[in-house]
């Protein structure tokens, strides 16, 4: 019974030393010693900074393994603009002595966007490494002090309560940011190129985690929340095309009109205008509809990114001119309208006034008798 109660009091006497869960050096010291005073400060001392030390080290281990994992996933990206833009300059350089200067120009643009695409991509790596790295010690600090004896309960349910408030009314902040993210990894826009976004369309000024920033034609400033952007379409990347439907009247030779529509997209190609330059020979893709007052030629332009509308413009002011010089018709609504002639009045009315005559004559014959 006495052996009981004093291993009982041991028990007892090594849970006020070293804690529910002593550890082995904290255990050893009591069980050598017996004096509680000494196996509490060797669990003080060593034992637990100890278990500190290698959570903060296992903490400095996991932090450089994200970071790797992250500049690796930046390497990548940097690698894929660094290849889109060989590509580029390839069918750049194609062009080169065709156009001399205005390639030139377009090199010159294609490293810019290049080098654009490259600052982007280590910038959002700079933000994940700090994000990584915050979140990964922020978490060994707070294991840490949970290793020195303090309650983190109270805490961390106070955190979770501010969270959950917070994530509750910031859903649409953390889209916005997430989404962010997404368009500048996968390079879906960047400053100077036009898009169209749903809610707005204009050229990008200003892309940032949480807003892309447009001027729409119109002079307009438009700030679209990325979270909000569910389809983009970029006309600024590579090659753009314009499509002209261009409307003939019905008696019109489709066969001339043909071959002045490509004739006059063709001289526009030759020129290699500054603001307008087509870089592939234009098509005609033949009828396209018929309308209620026209028939529609398509003709597609492939140009430079950002000139499709100039092009366009001007190809449709010579072919005015062009239509003009070999008569071809440019329609305008007709209506073709029957008109039917009928007698002033009608067939029953002339028979109804016959008879009335009839009668007055025999009423006034009547009264001659008399």
């Amino acid at each position: 019974m006495s052996g009981t109660e004093t291993t009982m009091g041991l028990d007892q006497g090594l849970e006020e030393a070293c804690g529910l869960e002593p550890g082995y050096t904290c255990e050893w010291i009591w069980d050598t010693t017996g004096n509680e005073a000494l196996a509490s400060l060797v669990d003080w001392l060593i034992e637990r900074p100890l278990k500190v030390v290698v959570i903060l080290i296992g903490a400095l281990i996991v932090n450089r393994l994200v970071k790797r994992a992250i500049d690796r996933m930046v390497n990548r990206l940097v690698e894929t603009r660094t290849q889109e833009e060989t590509e580029a300059e390839g069918s750049a350089s194609a062009t080169l002595s065709r156009l001399g200067r205005r390639a030139r120009g377009k090199l010159t643009k294609i490293h810019e966007q290049a080098e654009r695409s490259r600052q982007r991509a280590m910038t959002l790596g700079a933000v994940l490494r700090s994000l990584a790295g915050f979140s990964v010690y922020a978490l060994a600090f707070m294991v840490a002090l949970g290793e020195l004896g303090l309650d983190l309960g109270p805490l961390i349910a106070g955190a979770g309560i501010v969270g959950l408030a917070v994530g509750f009314g910031a859903q649409s902040l953390v889209a916005d940011f997430i989404a962010g993210i997404f368009i500048i990894i996968e390079d879906q826009y960047g400053v100077g190129d036009y898009v169209d976004v749903g809610a707005a369309s204009g050229t990008v000024e200003r892309v940032t985690l949480r807003t892309t920033v447009l001027r729409d034609v119109h002079g307009a400033l438009w700030v679209v929340p990325n979270g909000e952007i569910r389809r983009v379409g970029n006309s600024s990347q590579l090659w753009a095309r314009t499509v002209l439907d261009v409307d003939v009247a019905y008696d019109t030779d489709i066969d001339l009109a043909a071959s002045v529509i490509k004739e006059v997209a063709d001289s526009v190609w030759r020129e290699e205008i500054e603001s307008a330059t087509i870089i592939e020979e234009p098509e005609i893709w033949g009828v396209q509809n018929f309308g209620a007052d026209a028939i529609s030629i398509r003709l597609a332009v492939k140009t430079e990114p950002g000139e499709q509308w100039a092009t366009g413009r001007l190809i449709r002011a010579r072919l005015k001119k062009a239509f003009d010089t070999n008569g071809i018709e440019i329609p305008f609504p007709q209506r073709t309208v029957w008109v039917n002639q009928v007698s002033e009045r009608p067939a029953a009315a002339v028979e109804t006034t016959q008879i009335r005559d009839d009668l007055l004559e025999n009423r006034s014959g009547s009264d001659g008798e008399e």
